[in-house]
This record gives structure tokens, C-alpha cells and sequence, in this order.
């Protein structure tokens, strides 16, 4: 099939480059020109495994192309992927302008009858707007191209967003029309030819589904967070607790965590844009406005922890952090825990020096002209003299460290685990203080 996938971030780029993995023609389309010249050279600015690899592959195969020209993109197109940011407005709403700019330049320039569908994350209702739009410049031009509109939200965990790719949970299509499902159905086919992953439903319910998935998905890290300060409080273990508790084929394991909150482009977002949904509806989402709340204060409890052991002023100390991306994987910063916990330590007077796998040039960035805090390629030589080490984001290069080599860096035995990554009775065989979350 001939594809244009419009807009290059997390799920623009890597949809365009698994369709075009599996045979299909496609144009990426972006209106940041520095970022097309960069993929054209095989810069990718995103880090996701096995992204370069087959992106690289199918440019040079000519079947995956970018351009910043929509015109050229949507030449002969069947299927026009509309994949833009929708960021947060200041109101806490989504920001649809981007979305809306993309569809009237789709209804200005289409040449032939297309479907169009909406893989970003949009607001119930977006999709009937879009269809208004694009009609109404179709009007103008006086052309009587036929389209029809898709909801398909994405479901790709970053770090994972490949695999989830070519080989999703599930598909869901927002479509009422037989001819146009059974043409995303085709499409989707190389994906899920073990067994029946497709879901259809109405525009409005597809929509939905995806606000809903984030919601759940943060409630349940935000109730085992607030588990877990219980746990401090009363001596119980949040890690054993959770193994009671996932055992229970209703429960399961998954998401039940406790750690120092989530981050990343998705649940912060998508849970205050679903809170904004209710209020406009007449309804008062408590339970949301609970989960956001508890996941403001957990991105905290690092730094109290780290107050109630060295106290309010930290002059003269330095900490070095392991993990700077808001999960493994990924090189993305947007809303990750690293961020509050650096500047809360710096603002208390300390010195920070850090270390993350593919993070690194992204927090430079954030960080610049910051010269309370100092970036290493190394994650031993990151703690060389640091009075602690702060565990924030769960590599798995953090999992098995050589704690011997961790205590020849350190000036002080003592850990800071935002992930509960450590056996706390093995560390404090080998003489070192460790605090976890949600246990004493």
C-alpha cells in the first residue's frame, strides 16, 4: 500500500518505519526541516531499539521517505496516518492545533479519495471535527474526493515501541464503515497473523480506549505508591506485600510497582486531558485527580529521604545519580522523576553528578549552564567521592552492579533506591545503608 504517516516523533516514526518494514510505500511527513535533513543522513532522534536498524534499512531500500513537503506525501496515497503531538495546553486540556492545522492541509491538498486516521492521542470528539475540516475545504476547492475518518490509538511503550509495533496486544479500529475496516484490517494483517488481535468499534469509543489504557495503567502505580507509604509508615515491606497481591490471577503482577512516580510523554498527560474530559461533561473524576496528586508527591519522596538522612542543607555534599530517562529503554526526559529529584537536591545546596545510557545529551540540554551538576559516559566513575548513590531509573546495566567497585567510589555506604532494584539483606551484610520505598 502507499502510506503517508504524518509527523516524526515517538509514534509517527516508528509506525512509518514498521509499515515500511513490512513492504508498504511510505512518506514521513514533518514540518521541522532540521528533522527531516537528520533522518535523511540516518540521524534518528529518538532512541528505541531496533528503530535505526530498520529505518536506515527501508530508506535505503526506497521504501520509507521523508519530506516536508504533504503534497508530495500524500501523491497517490491510500491511508494518511495522521501521528502529531497533541502536548498538554496551560489549561491542562490537550492541545489539538496541531491536529486540526494537519487536517485542513489534508482537506487542501488530498488528490484522490483517502483514509485518514488518527493515531494520536485526541479527546473524544476530535474525530468528528477533523471530518468537519477536512469537508470543509474540499467545499472550497469544489472536489468531491471521498474520505472517511479512522480512530486507530497506539498503544507502543516506549523503550518497547518496535516490538509493540510488529507484534501489538491488539488493534484497535474506531470505524463504522465495512469497505474502509476491512482495507486498516489488510494493512494490519502482517502484524497479527498468529491469531485475531482486532477490535472494532465506534470513532468516539476508540478514542476513548486510549485515555482509558494510560488512566488504568497510572492508577495502578499510583495506589501501590500510596501502598507503599503506608508500608513505611506501619513496618510492613511494599516488596513483599506485592507478591501477596500479584498472586491473585484478578490482580497479576504487572504495574505493581512501588517507585519514585511516572513519568514520560503519555500518563501525565493523558490523565490530566481525561480529568479535563470529565469536568467538561459535568462529571468530577476523584479517583484521576487522586492518582495525579499522589504521583506529583512521589517524585518527591526521594529527596525527603534524602532530607531525613543528611538533613535541610546539603552544601558541600555530592549525590550521583544512576538513571536520568523517566523508564528504561528510552532517552526520554518529558516528566521523568530525574528532573524533580536533581533540582530538589540542588536547591537544598548539594552537587549532582549523573549517569544514564542514552539520556545523557537530552539532560545537557535540560541542564545546561547548570554547574551544580556534571554528566559521566561511566556509571562507576559517576560516583567517584559521592557521599551517595541514587537509583532513579531501572537499567538493566544497574541490576547486578559490583557493589565492591561501588564502595571504593563512594565516600559513604549508602543508596538511595527509587526502583527497590536491591535485596536490602544482602546490602546490609556488606555494611551498606539502603533505603527503598515502602519499606523501612
Amino acid at each position: 500500500m502507499n502510506i503517508t504517516v504524518i509527523g516524526t516523533g515517538y509514534v509517527g516514526l516508528v509506525a512509518g518505519a514498521c509499515f515500511s518494514e513490512v513492504g508498504n510505500n511510505v512518506y514521513c511527513v514533518d514540518v521541522d526541516e532540521k528533522k527531516i535533513n537528520s533522518l535523511k543522513k540516518g540521524i534518528i532522534h529518538i532512541y528505541e531499539e531496533h528503530l535505526e536498524k530498520i529505518v536506515l534499512k527501508n530508506y535505503n531500500n526506497k521504501q520509507l521517505i521523508f519530506t516536508v513537503d504533504l503534497e508530495e506525501g500524500l501523491f497517490n496515497s491510500e491511508i494518511c496516518f495522521i501521528a502529531v503531538g497533541t502536548p498538554m495546553a496551560e489549561d491542562g486540556c490537550a492541545d489539538l492545533s496541531a491536529v486540526f492545522q494537519v487536517a485542513k492541509n489534508i482537506g487542501e491538498l488530498m488528490d484522490n479519495d483517502l483514509i485518514v486516521v488518527i493515531k494520536s492521542t485526541v479527546p473524544v470528539g476530535t474525530g468528528d471535527k477533523i471530518k468537519e475540516i477536512i469537508q470543509k475545504e474540499l467545499y472550497k476547492r469544489k472536489v468531491d474526493y471521498k474520505f472517511e475518518i479512522v480512530s486507530n490509538p497506539e498503544f507502543l511503550k516506549e523503550g518497547t515501541a518496535v516490538k509493540d509495533s510488529m507484534r501489538p496486544d491488539r488493534v484497535i479500529i474506531g470505524c463504522e464503515d465495512e469497505k474502509t475496516i476491512n482495507i486498516i484490517k489488510i494493512l494490519y494483517a502482517p502484524y497479527v497473523k498468529n491469531r485475531d488481535r482486532f477490535i472494532v468499534m465506534d470513532v468516539r469509543s476508540a478514542e476513548m480506549s486510549k485515555y482509558v489504557s494510560n488512566a488504568m495503567l497510572a492508577t495502578r502505580i499510583s495506589f501501590m505508591n500510596e501502598i507503599a507509604n503506608i508500608c513505611e509508615n506501619i513496618g510492613a515491606d511494599i516488596n513483599k506485600v506485592r507478591l501477596g497481591v500479584g498472586s491473585d490471577t484478578r490482580i497479576g503482577y504487572r504495574f505493581l510497582y512501588a517507585g519514585c512516580g511516572y513519568g514520560g510523554s503519555c500518563f501525565p498527560k493523558d490523565v490530566t486531558a481525561l480529568i479535563k474530559t470529565g469536568e467538561h461533561a459535568g462529571y468530577i473524576p476523584n479517583i484521576l485527580k487522586s492518582v495525579q496528586e499522589t504521583n506529583k508527591k512521589q517524585k518527591k519522596v526521594i529527596v525527603n529521604k534524602v532530607k531525613e538522612r543528611f538533613g535541610n542543607d546539603l552544601s558541600g555534599l555530592t549525590f550521583g545519580i544512576w538513571g536520568l530517562s523517566f523508564k528504561p529503554g528510552t532517552n526520554d526526559m518529558r516528566e521523568a522523576p530525574s528532573s524533580i529529584i536533581i533540582n530538589g537536591l540542588i536547591d537544598m545546596g548539594a552537587k549532582i553528578k549523573a549517569y544514564d545510557p542514552k539520556a545523557r545529551e537530552i539532560a545537557e540540554n535540560i541542564f545546561q549552564n547548570n554547574e551544580n551538576i556534571e554528566f559521566f559516559n561511566d556509571k562507576y566513575e559517576t560516583l567517584s567521592r559521592c557521599d551517595s548513590l541514587i537509583l532513579v531509573t531501572e537499567w538493566n546495566e544497574f541490576r547486578s552492579p559490583d557493589f565492591d567497585n561501588i564502595s571504593e567510589k563512594l565516600k559513604n555506604n549508602i543508596i538511595f533506591d527509587g526502583r527497590n532494584q536491591f535485596d536490602k539483606e544482602e546490602l546490609n551484610k556488606i555494611d551498606f545503608e539502603y533505603y527503598q520505598i515502602g519499606t523501612k
